[in-house]
This record gives structure tokens, sequence and C-alpha cells, in this order.
């Protein structure tokens, strides 16, 4: 039986920190996982702001930034590893995502790989993206990979962060998508009414449903497009915001408004039925409001996993994605992103 200690590292729209997983994997006719530790660095009000303002800098900038990023990564992966005695065969990062454009070839990734190897002594695999999207693929969503591996036993497995996405199998192809804007709206509306974030849906409950709006939301090109398909932030900004800056209501009435969309949305992305098994991981599970709506609107078993596993379920796929790089094993499946072939994606950086 084969094991590997592998590091998994995730940094999400919503800005909220840098989730650090280690995990054991052993192969022995399938892949099984063991969490070890994991933690999430909240990120402070300097790096927010760095890495909130990045899609704004100059090639000069930016490039810095992703030097000074990977070094920081490198220095939080030293701190989280300082109890630890165990060999790490890899870290696998994601970065944090500065452009997602695949209809012009481009998805970018800040946090120099070779800064983390260098820093942790530890073989780095980062840039998880660009290849599939060379490849005519939205280099997105990545995690269904090790939906497939780790969690077959669920029919939908849906991840509520920044952007909800959703993995299922059909005739034993895997396919996955993004469905909505989540805790990236979500958060944007509670900031507007002095909150970072709505807690439970509080205010939420405080507005009403405005019709008109969520008709307008549900309208929307994307909803009708056929997958493969991902999200960024620049269709929020471009696409999704301004119908909602369009409307003469309160913020509550947004927020509101809002939390119907992505339930609705969250909703159609199952083909329902009352013997089909959804899997909800991701930040947006902790808020009641939204997970109520979720099930209200669809007959299929909703399952809440353990803390670990709903806060870092993608870190932990990473960190399969990384070990699956290291073995030269396919890890990006083209029936998910739409690219001519599957592969085996990452850049492997020795320390």
């Amino acid at each position: 039986m084969q094991s590997y200690h592998s590091i998994g590292l995730m940094s999400g729209t919503s800005l909220d920190g840098l989730d650090i997983i280690l995990c054991k994997f052993s192969f022995n006719k399938n892949w099984n996982f063991k969490i070890i530790k994991c933690h999430t660095i909240e990120y402070s009000k300097e790096w927010y702001a760095k890495l909130y303002s990045a899609p704004t800098l100059s090639g000069f900038e930016l490039s810095l930034l992703h030097k000074e990023y990977g070094s920081y990564i490198g220095d939080c992966v030293k701190k989280f590893l300082k109890d630890i005695s165990i060999d790490i065969d890899l870290i696998a990062s994601h970065g944090h995502t500065v452009f997602h454009q695949p209809d012009k070839k481009l998805t970018l990734q800040i946090g120099d790989g070779q800064e983390i190897a260098i820093k942790t002594g530890i073989k780095t695999i980062s840039d998880f993206r660009s290849l599939d999207v060379a490849m005519g693929g939205q280099g997105a969503p990545l995690v269904p990979i090790g939906d497939k591996l780790l969690f077959s036993d669920y029919d939908y497995c849906i991840n509520i962060g920044g952007f909800a996405n959703v993995s299922f199998e059909e005739s034993e192809i895997r396919y996955a998508y993004d469905i909505c804007p989540a805790n990236i709206i979500l958060n944007y509306l509670a900031n507007k009414l002095g909150q970072p974030y709505d807690k439970n849906g509080a205010l939420g409950l405080l507005g009403k449903i405005n019709h008109n709006l969520l008709e307008k939301l549900n309208s929307l090109k994307y909803y009708s497009q056929s997958h493969p398909k991902s999200l960024g932030k620049e269709w929020l900004d471009n696409t999704f915001l301004p119908v909602i800056k369009d409307t003469k209501i309160t913020f509550h009435d947004q927020l509101r408004t809002v939390y119907e969309h992505i339930a609705l949305q969250i909703s159609r992305a199952i083909n329902s039925d009352q013997n089909s098994k959804t899997l909800l991981t991701g930040g947006g599970t902790y808020n009641k409001l939204l997970i109520n709506l979720i099930k209200h609107n669809n007959s299929s078993e909703i399952i809440i996993p353990d803390k670990k596993i709903i806060e870092y379920k993608e870190a932990l796929i990473f960190a399969l994605l990384g070990t699956l790089k290291l073995k030269n094993q396919v890890n990006t499946l083209a029936s998910v992103t739409g690219a001519s072939k599957n592969s085996s994606s990452g850049i492997l950086y020795n320390p």
C-alpha cells in the first residue's frame, strides 16, 4: 500500500484566510485519506488589502506581490509544521486567484511555488489551472477529481464558498460547474449593512424578496448556458452586481432576494429525488437561513459533514491533486473543464 503525507493550501475568493491541511493519503485499490492537522490563518488587514487590490496592480507590482505572497505562504507553512515531526512528501498550493478569464485563455493564481519550496525545503506544486486553460478548458472547477476519488458515496457534492459549485456523476462520467455567486455576494451586501458577514442569515431575514430583482437575476445568461462553465470575480463585478445596483430597494431586501436566488440556483443544480444524497461543504453551510432555503427547495437528502470537511475539503483535495501530480496521474478531468483531454496539471518546484 502506497502512502503520502501531503499539505494542501487554499485561498478562496472570499479572502477569509489561508487554509492549510496536512493529510495522509493511502492507495489500495481506492484512495483513502486521514486529516492529521488543519488550520486557517486569517489575513491581516494589510494582506487582505494587498490581495483584494491585486487586479489593479501594474505588471511589475503584481510580479513583486507574486513573489512576496509565495514567501508569506512559505512562512505560514513553516509555522504550521513547527510541532510536526512527519516527513512531508509535498505541498500543493492553489495560490490566490487574481484573474480568471478562460475565454481569453487567461487564469492567474499568485503565490510563487519556487518561493514556497525554498522557504519550506519541501517539494511544491502550484499553478494547477493554466495547463487546462491552454488546452481549451475552463481551468475550473478542479475539486471534482477529489469528489470522484474520495467522496463517491454522494450523488452530488456542493461547495458553498465565494461561489457555489456542484460535482456529480452521470453514466460514469464526472461533471461539474460553478453554480452562482454565494458568500462573495452575501458578504458584499452584509458589508453595506456594516457587518463583515451575515451570521446565520439574520440580516437577510429582516428583508423581503423583491420578485422583480429575483427574476432578473435568475434570467442572467450564464444560468441558461450548458456546462462546462465557471465564474470569476470579473463576472460578478461586470454582470451580477450591476443588476442589483440598478434596483431602488433596501440593502436588506437586496440581501433577502439574493438568498432566494442562491437557494434556487443550487436546488436547480440538483436533479433532486428522494433517493439522492447531497454533500454540502464550505463556509455557506454555517448559514442557517441559506441551508433552510436549500432544503425547502429540493427533496434530496442534504448531508452536512463534520467541521474539518466543511472547512477544509477544498484544501484537502488540492493536497490530493498534488499527490496525483507527483505520481504523474490524471488530476484534471476534461469532462468537467471542457479541455481537449484529461491532464496531470500543476508545476513542480524543488527546494
